[in-house]
């Protein structure tokens, strides 16, 4: 994996990022003045098109090796900063909590709405910060949990639930493989 040079680097990874954050500008189209067909068209676009794009430019800017390098430092930093694989069950039951509880607002919230009244005028708030509350619990869940959470969307995936006496015994044999 060779690093391309700085200019093609820095000019590559700007082009990367902001492709994928060009969802974010969604809302900016929305509230503004335009006509809705072109409003549709462009939410449509900067969802789904332009961070496609904006990595074909990307890698067209970077070549293979230069995008490889890239994906890798990125991830890299991803995979240092992002949630450990296995957690302590106190902090699985606070992620569990944090994870089920805009679930559930996000069921109840339209029946329970109309009774109260600073849910009605602070609706988007509730909805922003119900999301943000489901990532934070996926980084406090841990890399098991996204594991599970990605074998729901793998048709041959099986669950196989470990009981507390092997699980035991698999958390000794791994500290004592450790030392």
């Amino acid at each position: 994996m060779q690093k391309p040079p700085n200019n093609r680097l820095i000019w590559g990874g700007i082009i990367f990022i902001s492709g994928f954050l060009s969802p974010l500008f969604i809302p900016l189209v929305v509230a503004s003045d335009l006509s809705t067909t072109i409003k549709s068209v462009l939410s449509g676009l900067l969802a789904l098109g332009i961070p496609e794009i904006f990595m074909i430019i990307a890698v067209a800017i970077l070549g293979k090796s230069g995008f490889t390098y890239l994906k890798s430092t990125i991830f890299s930093w991803f995979k240092k900063y992002g949630p450990p694989d296995t957690v302590s069950p106190f902090r699985y039951r606070l992620g569990l909590i944090l994870f089920s509880i805009p679930l559930i607002l996000g069921i109840v919230q339209p029946y329970i709405e109309e009774y109260i009244q600073f849910m009605e005028q602070y609706h988007l708030y509730f909805i922003i910060s119900g999301d943000i509350l489901l990532l934070i619990s996926l980084f406090v869940l841990g890399g098991d949990f996204w594991d599970k959470l990605r074998s729901l969307f793998v048709y041959k995936s099986r669950a196989m639930l470990i009981s507390d006496q092997s699980q035991k015994t698999n958390d000794h044999d791994q500290k004592n493989s450790k030392y």
